[in-house]
């Protein structure tokens, strides 16, 4: 089976560095300015790329495995770019034991892509998560915002293609 993990090259600007350059410049001397650093560039580029954490690691002299080790640890940072539709699948406890494992597998085989990847052509991003408050429906995925429960994996590529363009 080939690799199904997509690296999407990374495509930032001239101006999205600047931007970040001077915002590093501004802050990085100041006491706890790790966070609102990665928040910044998360904001920036919409994720947290390889390049971007070299870059705050050259520029602040925090070592590269600290900042990919902070980048990891918080949920609200992603090291993948996000596709045009977020599927996200639950595997919480209350959806794993009723299928979501199931449902997760239909996904990446529908889209072709693993979990915490994105689509070759950047339409879809794929993730697990933990539990997102909706038991009751278990199994559920969503997408963007739309929340999709008591699901099977037949149920997957009927809905998946509402959403492909």
């Amino acid at each position: 089976m080939p690799n199904m993990k997509t690296k999407v090259a990374f495509k930032g600007t001239p101006e999205q560095e600047a931007e970040l350059r001077k915002f590093i410049a501004e802050t990085k001397n100041e006491k706890g300015s790790t966070m609102p650093i990665l928040q910044k560039a998360q904001e920036i580029y919409g994720y947290l790329p390889e390049e971007v954490q070299v870059m705050i690691a050259e520029e602040t002299g925090i070592p590269l495995t600290e900042i990919y080790g902070i980048s990891t640890f918080y949920a609200q940072f992603a090291l993948n770019p996000k596709g045009q539709t977020r599927v996200s699948v639950c595997l919480g406890t209350a959806c794993y034991v009723k299928g979501s494992g199931d449902v997760l597998a239909k996904v990446v085989e529908t889209l072709g892509c693993e979990a915490g990847s994105i689509t070759a052509d950047g339409l879809f991003s794929v993730d697990a998560t933990r539990c997102v408050g909706a038991c009751g429906l278990a199994p559920v995925m969503t997408i963007n915002d739309e929340v999709y429960g008591r699901l099977v994996a037949a149920d997957v590529p009927g809905i998946l293609a509402k959403y492909q363009h």
